[in-house]
């Protein structure tokens, strides 16, 4: 038994690059973002996928939302396996006031060992993300499933599946509104796309 999974980082929002969103209400796709949700509907339209989760956020639920319009399936399924990384009190700073705390450039150099303030590990972000994947392989689910999430946890996941530590996270680029292919069944698990772009 295996399953295919499109792990698909959200469509960017005005705030990408400016401020750490984590898990901050209210942050929505930009127009920008919602016309590259609907190129990435497009784009997987032939995909034949049979479901699609979604992190909990506005921004992941808009893009899965643009995907399943264009797949004419059923409604995506939330599930807090796919949330953004619990940042705790970081989320909603700058990065410019989060370059001066110690504590950050830690987190950034081992991810496996350093924990956000009052949030979790990237160990605990890519458990719950591999728990998720076995859960629907396993179950006979379907076939091609999209997983709408966040660069940080699809990251997560793709090193776990290279065999690689999480520590290796700023050695690929997971872009807005990408795609990355992951098969897993009972023999293990292979990347077969990294960070496909849509333009």
């Amino acid at each position: 038994m295996s399953a295919t999974f499109l792990l698909v980082r959200h469509a960017a929002h005005d705030s990408v690059g400016r401020f750490l969103a984590g898990r901050c209400e209210g942050v929505s796709l930009s127009a920008a973002g919602l016309e590259q949700a609907r190129r990435l509907g497009e784009r997987m339209r032939g995909e034949d996928l049979t479901a699609i989760y979604t992190s909990p956020r506005d921004r992941t639920r808009q893009t899965a939302e643009a995907i399943a319009s264009a797949s004419a399936i059923g409604p995506p399924q939330i599930t807090e396996a796919l949330d953004e990384v619990n940042f705790g009190s970081w989320s909603g700073q700058t990065f410019e006031a989060l370059d001066g705390d110690p504590h950050w450039r830690r987190w950034n150099t081992v991810r496996s060992l350093v924990r956000t303030p009052g949030g979790e590990t990237m160990l605990d972000v890519q458990r719950r993300v591999l728990e998720l994947i076995e859960t629907l392989t396993s179950s006979g689910h379907g076939p091609r499933i999209a997983l709408v999430s966040h660069a940080d946890v699809i990251k997560a996941a793709v090193c776990h599946v290279l065999g690689l530590s999480v520590d290796a996270w700023p050695k690929f680029d997971i872009a807005p509104a990408s795609i990355t292919v992951v098969v897993a069944g009972d023999w293990g698990a292979k990347v077969v796309t990294l960070n496909e772009i849509i333009s």
